[in-house]
C-alpha cells in the first residue's frame, strides 16, 4: 500500500497557489464545486461531473458494495449494509458522480485529508462502476477532484492509501502528476496477493 501526493501547483517560493483554472463548461455551482462536462472523443458518450444527491445512492450502491466486497483496493468493512455505506461514502464529504444521461457511471468524495493542522491538504476516493472501465471516467473524476482542491485552496491533495497492485490506480494517479511518497509493506491483506 502506497501514499501519493501532488502538489497544487505552487506558484513561486511564496508557497501561495496560482488562481485556479475556470472549468471548461458552463454550470459552475455554488460550494466550491463545479460541474465538468468531459467527451473523450467527438463518438464518445459526454459524461457529466456533478455534485452526488441522495438519489444517486440507489445507482451508486451496487458497485460500492461490488468493490468492496471484491477486497482489492479499499480497506472498508465488507458486511457493510446500504445505509452504512452511504454514510461512509456520502456523509461530510464533498461527493461528486460521473454520469452519462440518467446513469451514474462513478463517484468521488474529497474532503481535508485530516483536521486541524492537516486541513490544508486534500484527500479524495474514488470508484468507477467496473460496467463503465476504460471510458475515462477515473481520470476525469481525478482532474476534477485536483480542480476542487485548488479551488478551495488546499495545498496538496494526498492518497493515504493506494493499494500497488490496483495498477491501474497507480498509473492514473502518477499520469496525473502524483508522486509516491512511500510503501507500507504488507499494510494491505489482498485476496489473492496476500500482505
Amino acid at each position: 500500500m502506497s501514499g501519493y501526493v501532488a502538489w497544487l501547483g505552487r506558484d513561486d517560493a511564496s508557497g501561495r497557489l496560482p488562481p485556479a483554472a475556470k472549468p471548461s463548461a458552463p454550470g459552475r455551482t455554488g460550494h466550491l464545486g463545479w460541474r465538468l462536462v468531459v467527451q473523450a472523443s467527438p463518438s464518445a458518450p459526454t459524461v457529466v461531473i456533478r455534485e452526488a444527491t441522495d438519489a444517486d445512492w440507489p445507482q451508486i450502491w451496487p458497485f460500492f458494495s461490488a468493490i468492496v466486497a471484491a477486497g482489492e483496493t479499499y480497506a472498508y468493512p465488507e458486511d457493510l449494509t446500504p445505509e452504512a455505506g452511504r454514510l461512509l461514502w456520502m456523509d461530510g464529504w464533498h461527493v461528486v458522480v460521473a454520469t452519462d444521461g440518467p446513469t451514474v457511471l462513478g463517484t468521488a468524495k474529497m474532503g481535508p485529508n485530516r483536521p486541524g493542522r492537516g486541513s490544508h491538504v486534500a484527500n479524495a476516493s474514488f470508484m468507477v462502476d467496473p460496467a463503465h472501465q476504460g471510458r475515462g471516467v477515473g481520470r476525469a473524476l481525478g482532474r476534477y477532484a485536483l480542480e476542487w482542491a485548488r479551488q478551495a485552496g488546499y495545498h496538496a491533495m494526498q492518497f493515504n492509501a493506494v493499494v500497488e497492485t490496483n495498477t491501474g490506480a497507480v498509473h492514473l494517479w502518477r499520469s496525473l502528476g502524483f508522486e509516491i511518497i512511500g510503501t507500507v509493506p504488507e499494510a494491505f491483506n489482498h485476496p489473492v496477493h496476500g500482505r
